[in-house]
């Protein structure tokens, strides 16, 4: 699903808190194909963004300004191409959205489960950082 002309496609980022997954693949989505994607990420019982999430997507190259904690309520009404599940409990819970074309789920570990597994927090957050863009990368290249 590419934008050749006209308005750019949509895509909403969507997991549980949007604190992590979804903010990453929000941003990296943005900093890779901006120019063809209007991105957005929002999650079901929404937090503040994790600071080592910020800080994997800046030791990356990406900007972070602008990304901020949302409800998927503040999408329901928007006309969006494609929503993406990122965890398994947003798949769930994630609310029908009348103007999604498409729904994809792309499941990735939670960055705090490898930390309580004896990750460091910075090694964890990277790699599924990591693992994100390269999914992305892959998913949304011509």
């Amino acid at each position: 699903m590419r934008s050749v002309e006209g308005p750019k496609v949509r895509i909403l980022f969507a997991c549980t808190n949007n604190f992590c997954r979804s903010q990453m693949a929000e941003a990296i989505l943005r900093h890779h194909f901006g120019d063809e994607f209007e991105v957005f990420s929002a999650g079901t019982e929404p937090i503040s963004v994790n600071k080592h999430a910020i800080t994997v997507l800046e030791d990356k190259g990406i900007n972070t300004t602008g990304l901020r904690s949302k409800s998927v309520d503040e999408f329901i009404e928007m006309d969006i191409d494609e929503v993406i599940t990122v965890c398994d409990n947003a798949k769930e819970a994630c609310p029908f959205f009348p103007g999604a074309k498409e729904n994809t789920h792309q499941g990735f570990v939670d960055p705090p489960e490898l930390v309580v597994k004896g990750m460091p927090p910075e090694e964890a957050f990277s790699k599924v950082g990591d693992e994100i863009e390269d999914w992305i990368l892959e998913h949304f290249s011509p």
